[in-house]
């Protein structure tokens, strides 16, 4: 499987954005974004979301993000989005003058949760590494787009079969800000099958 670019659709186009060969610009809008439920209580399932299809059970897909974020909330990165109730992101949340937040959303059945690491405000860049093994999935992060750390390991419910992936942007507060995605590519599975404790014998 090879990344092209012509290959993306859009869930909820924004309203300003640019595609060329090798590079996505999104102007966000105020008041988008992706959560469900849990402990706000409210659900947000408007954020502009730009995506491939695939029936591969084995790949990884990296992309670097560059980001003028200055408002709470405001965040840009990958995204796994299935339905409404089911998906899965990974960005930085721009917090304060201070901080902002590294960290991954997963959301099965309807209910998000929040997985966060505190970095520096003056952080602007950020490259990101999702990787698929059948139904389980993991996000690794990278400054220089060589050594990557992993996020988070997840299981998805509903991602066992064709699956959408791709890129997001949103800004959950009143403001807006432009993210640009570069050197989007698939490659294989750089997230290697596990080789220490054997799986549990079926029963």
């Amino acid at each position: 499987m090879k990344f092209d670019i012509k290959d993306l659709k859009w869930i909820r186009q924004p309203e300003s954005y640019s595609i060329t060969e090798n590079k996505i610009e999104i102007i966000t809008k105020p008041h988008t974004d992706l959560w469900q439920r849990t402990y706000y209580h409210f659900r947000n399932d408007n954020a502009p979301v730009l995506q491939m299809n695939t029936d591969e059970k084995y790949f990884s897909f990296i992309v670097k993000t560059e980001f003028e974020s200055k408002h709470r909330f405001d965040q840009c990165g990958v995204v796994m989005y299935l339905d409404s109730e089911n998906w899965f992101k990974g960005s930085i949340e721009y917090e304060n003058e201070d901080f902002q937040h590294l960290g991954s959303v997963v959301t099965n059945n309807g209910y998000s949760d929040w997985a966060t690491t505190t970095i520096d405000v003056s952080i602007k860049s950020m490259w990101y590494r999702f990787s698929r093994r059948e139904d389980d999935y993991c996000i690794e992060c990278s400054i220089d787009g060589i050594n990557y750390s992993q996020m988070r390991i997840c299981h998805m419910w509903n991602g066992n079969g064709s699956i959408q992936f791709g890129i997001y942007a949103c800004s959950p507060e009143a403001s807006s800000f432009k993210a640009i995605f570069t050197n989007m590519e698939i490659t294989e599975c750089q997230w290697l099958a596990h080789d220490g404790q054997s799986p549990d014998e079926s029963i």
